[in-house]
């Protein structure tokens, strides 16, 4: 896929109070989006820091036109990190050079071309104060619309902070961590969804909240991470379980601590204690594969195991 993304980290302003972990953000989230778990290339960054260059209005605007407009992509992302604003005048993404009643970029903004772009999807991701703020744009009191392919994913309401602990946001820590396969599904595959969805169980209740808002078709990957199982595991469902209702028959000669010994069973029994661990597969009559065995049970694939071997059966893995 022919993805592309700006990664923005702000620590240093000419006239807000300076912040001390949002360039370590955008840096964790470059080195994870910029390559799958496997090291194959997955989006093509272009990093803005502070300490770098001067992160003005003018030039997050002119970031945004270009990531917005460009033709060809199937994914175009931004991400920022530092402070957000919600005033009277509207919600802002403070540049560098933001000051009173000229802050930065307006957040009308940043969705109107986002919602423009003629990418097949567009990811923005804010880490800052009342980065929630950008919900309240889709009120029904607004004529701004989310465009088709759009997700958001804002590190909080519109009336809280974004926490920094130990020099990182909390909220870009979590997000890295669903990215590195905390959010991935068997396969490896992190969305948007996954990824507040994993927010939403991690952050403990009385700590910031995160917010979606989304108006897509179909979820778009941000990051393959590493699978539960392999693709090459996965096609053998249909050998282990010649119909997605059979149940396999199990002995003890699949247990490897049983005797005698048998390799063959064995190393079946540790594939099918691979998708019991990725709830491909249940035991029948006992919570334990182990004891599954040893008792002569069978086990059968669950909801999730029929989806995956139904691919395998039609050669999609």
């Amino acid at each position: 896929m022919n993805k592309a993304a700006v990664v923005v980290g702000i620590n240093n302003y000419d006239h807000f109070t300076c912040l001390s972990g949002c360039e370590n953000d955008a840096n964790a989230m470059e080195k994870l989006l910029t390559k799958n778990h496997d090291g194959s290339p997955n989006f093509n960054c272009r990093k803005l820091l502070s300490s770098e260059m001067r992160v003005t209005r003018s030039v997050l605007r002119a970031q945004l036109e270009e990531l917005f407009s460009k033709k060809g992509l199937d994914v175009a992302l931004f991400y920022f990190a530092g402070h957000g604003t919600n005033t009277s005048n509207g919600s802002f993404l403070v540049s560098q050079d933001g000051e009173e009643n000229d802050e930065g970029l307006p957040m009308v903004e940043l969705i109107s071309k986002a919602s423009a772009s003629p990418a097949r999807e567009k990811v923005i991701i804010l880490d800052c104060c009342h980065a929630g703020a950008i919900d309240q744009l889709f009120s029904s009191y607004s004529t701004l619309s989310l465009g088709t392919g759009v997700s958001i994913l804002a590190a909080c309401r519109d009336t809280e902070g974004s926490e920094e602990r130990n020099r990182h946001g909390l909220f870009t820590s979590t997000v890295c961590d669903a990215l590195n396969g905390g959010a991935a599904d068997v396969v490896g595959n992190v969305s948007v969804a996954s990824t507040y969805a994993y927010l939403d169980e991690v952050l403990d209740v009385w700590e910031q909240r995160p917010v979606l808002k989304a108006n897509v078709e179909k979820l778009v990957t941000l990051r393959r991470a590493e699978p539960a199982v392999s693709d090459d595991k996965l096609r053998k469902l249909p050998n282990y379980f010649p119909s997605e209702n059979f149940e396999f028959r199990l002995d003890p000669s699949f247990e490897p601590d049983a005797s005698p010994n048998h390799p063959e069973h064995e190393a079946i029994f540790g594939d099918l204690q691979r998708f019991r661990g990725a709830r491909l597969l249940v035991p029948i009559g006992t919570e334990h594969m182990y004891y599954a065995a040893m008792e002569r049970r069978s086990c059968k694939l669950t909801p999730l195991g029929k989806f995956y071997w139904r691919k395998a059966k039609k050669g999609l893995l």
